[in-house]
């Protein structure tokens, strides 16, 4: 049977603290390593997990914002330097790409950046991504065109990356009934195209799932851990729960 793994690469919101980088995060899997937004030195921190970022499937990018985007040309221009000649795919709705592409184009990387394998993805598109590794998306409501990501692999449970959002009824029910939600928990108030940790409970309440960690979070700027808990249980969510830290390994169930 095979296992898998979530590892938070990075769990903070676009103003990072000292010890939380930008929120990405890789699948360790079947189809994997598989890399879900691009911080600014993803490359080390694939490292520090164990994984070799030469042997990267493929990444998929949730939106455009450059907190999700900027480590993109630094990625590429590493695995170039490490010898990679294997394209890579890069998934990712056709208006994240081409801004995505524009941040290649601009870092002077010439045709290194022809190691990058655009590969655009509708809203509600099911990718098949090699070795029974699926990924569905869903339409988040965020200040610009962002994909939530369902990941799904042979005997293990299947795990839902909220991106970032408010609270929604197509990421509530991209969610339902996967095991782990990884959810966004920003702000303390409710505010546009982001989520509170009480409201993230509430969406982990509605979608049954059995474990609901926190990230694109900060004890600085949203509020600290224990409150954010309680916020969560106030939501309604009676499963496990956590706010996430970087570098931090999440076992995927196995069915």
């Amino acid at each position: 049977m095979q296992h898998a793994r979530i590892v938070l690469l990075g769990t903070g919101t676009g103003l990072p603290d000292p010890d939380r980088s930008y929120t990405h995060l890789v699948w360790d899997g079947p189809g994997g390593p598989f890399l879900i937004d691009v911080g600014g030195e993803s490359y080390r921190r694939l490292l520090a997990t164990g994984i070799d970022p030469q042997q990267l499937r493929g990444v998929f990018l949730t939106h455009s914002h450059c907190d999700h985007i900027n480590g993109l040309a630094a990625l590429i221009f590493s695995l170039r330097l490490g010898g990679r000649n294997e394209p890579l795919p890069i998934y990712g709705l056709a208006t994240t790409l081409e801004l995505a592409s524009g941040y290649v184009t601009a870092a002077g990387l010439e045709e290194w950046a022809a190691l990058a394998d655009w590969r655009p993805v509708t809203a509600g598109e099911q990718v098949s991504l090699g070795e029974g590794l699926e990924l569905a998306t869903a339409v988040t409501a965020h200040s610009r065109p962002c994909l939530a990501v369902r990941l799904s692999a042979p005997n293990v449970s299947p795990i839902c990356y909220s991106a970032d959002t408010e609270p929604c009824p197509a990421v509530t029910e991209l969610a339902t009934g996967a095991d782990l939600l990884i959810h966004e928990a920003t702000v303390a108030e409710p505010f546009a195209g982001h989520t509170t940790p009480r409201q993230a409970g509430a969406v982990a309440a509605a979608a049954g799932v059995h474990r609901l960690v926190l990230v694109h979070f900060s004890p600085r700027w949203t509020m600290p851990v224990a409150q954010a808990l309680a916020e969560v249980a106030a939501g309604g969510f009676t499963g496990e729960a956590q706010v996430g830290t970087d570098l931090q390994e999440l076992l995927v169930s196995q069915q």
